[in-house]
């Protein structure tokens, strides 16, 4: 996918323009295809993919390691 913010992950710097570490989802819409990503990083996109090439129009943060306890540590 070509994208067309030229920008990287702000969390882990992974580039836009590479390919996604993992595809969640690909939907077809009558302009194009909406595509649900993960980075690396774990952070979940939100891609369109048109005839102006690859946008990345959301992303969330990496999701957090969960808190432990005080009785299970």
């Amino acid at each position: 996918m070509t994208s067309t913010t030229g920008t990287a992950c702000p969390h882990c710097g992974w580039p836009d323009g590479a390919d996604p570490f993992q595809v969640v989802s690909r939907h077809t819409t009558a302009k194009g295809h909406t595509v649900w990503t993960r980075c690396g990083c774990g952070s979940l996109q939100i891609r369109i993919v048109d005839h102006c090439g690859m946008r990345i129009i959301s992303r969330s943060a990496p999701p957090t390691p969960p808190r432990l306890s005080p009785a299970t540590r």
